[in-house]
């Protein structure tokens, strides 16, 4: 396998070095969005390998972003959705009204989670999967609202509740009222774990902010992607404010594997199998 990819590797620097070479001319024949460039360790893969590769790179096991409907068609049966209707409205913050529009132009959805009722097999769940893509995964009170909904029916149906986590945190343009939402999401959520439902929430990259201190980091068991990042504030932040060099593996899920604060870290083809696993044991 490890021959086959370098293969391919010194394919592709072979095919970058030639068109280095041409004139600027010759090179817009070419077409430039067969390749991508990892995020974490800089190899530059074939676009096409990558997607069957669930947006993960073949060389470091980096799982990039992948959009939420993506990943519905990758793990589940069957999707539902649900409260497509909630949207942010512009609330007069300067720029607001101009920023929505472009993470709707970016994102193709209308908010930074998508909700609805999946299946794996013969389990039904409630699923949420937020997108980061969307004003980076910030929870304002729209995103509250459909989290606080997504729980309600799993305690009216009786079924299992699972949320992707992603985010940056809380959305500044909201101010007090996006702070609101840890405090609802937490207590909904709370509900639901006194029924004994079963809540898995996975930590995808990034999951910081308010988030990470509400709704992420309530489940009854937390599953992590590899080499994501988890924490509340950003390390540039936490950096500045301490003024001391932070640890290389500083805010990595691997960091909080070890210290407790998630309970796995499963890469992202194995999904589908570990969450019918875990669903049907908490069941």
């Amino acid at each position: 396998m490890r021959d086959l990819f370098n293969e391919r590797q010194a394919k592709i620097n072979e095919y970058l070095n030639h068109r280095n070479k041409l004139p600027n001319s010759q090179r817009k024949d070419i077409p430039d969005n067969i390749f991508i460039k990892c995020d974490s360790c800089g190899h530059v893969i074939l676009k096409e390998e990558f997607e069957k590769q669930l947006n993960v790179c073949p060389n470091c096991n980096f799982h990039a972003y992948i959009k939420p409907r993506q990943r519905i068609l990758n793990m589940c049966d069957s999707f539902q959705e649900i409260n497509q209707e909630l949207i942010t409205k512009d609330n007069g913050f300067p720029g607001y009204k101009e920023k929505l529009i472009k993470a709707e132009e970016i994102s193709k959805e209308n908010e930074a989670i998508l909700t609805g009722i999946a299946k794996i097999n013969d389990i039904e769940f409630a699923l949420g999967i937020m997108n980061s893509q969307f004003m980076m995964g910030s929870m304002g009170s729209v995103l509250g609202e459909k989290v606080a909904r997504l729980a309600e029916i799993s305690i009216q149906k009786k079924i299992p509740l699972v949320i992707f986590c992603a985010s940056g945190g809380a959305r500044m343009q909201e101010e007090i009222i996006s702070l609101m939402q840890m405090a609802k999401t937490t207590a909904i959520i709370s509900k639901l774990k006194s029924m004994n439902l079963g809540y898995i929430t996975i930590i995808t990259n990034p999951t910081y902010g308010g988030v990470s201190a509400s709704f992420a980091s309530l489940g009854d068991i937390t599953i992590a992607e590899p080499k994501a990042n988890f924490g509340f504030a950003g390390r540039r932040v936490i950096a500045n404010t301490i003024k001391e060099e932070l640890p290389t593996d500083f805010q990595s899920v691997e960091t909080s594997l070890k210290q407790g604060m998630i309970d796995m870290i499963i890469n992202r083809k194995d999904l589908r199998k570990v969450l019918y696993d875990l669903m049907s044991y908490l069941g």
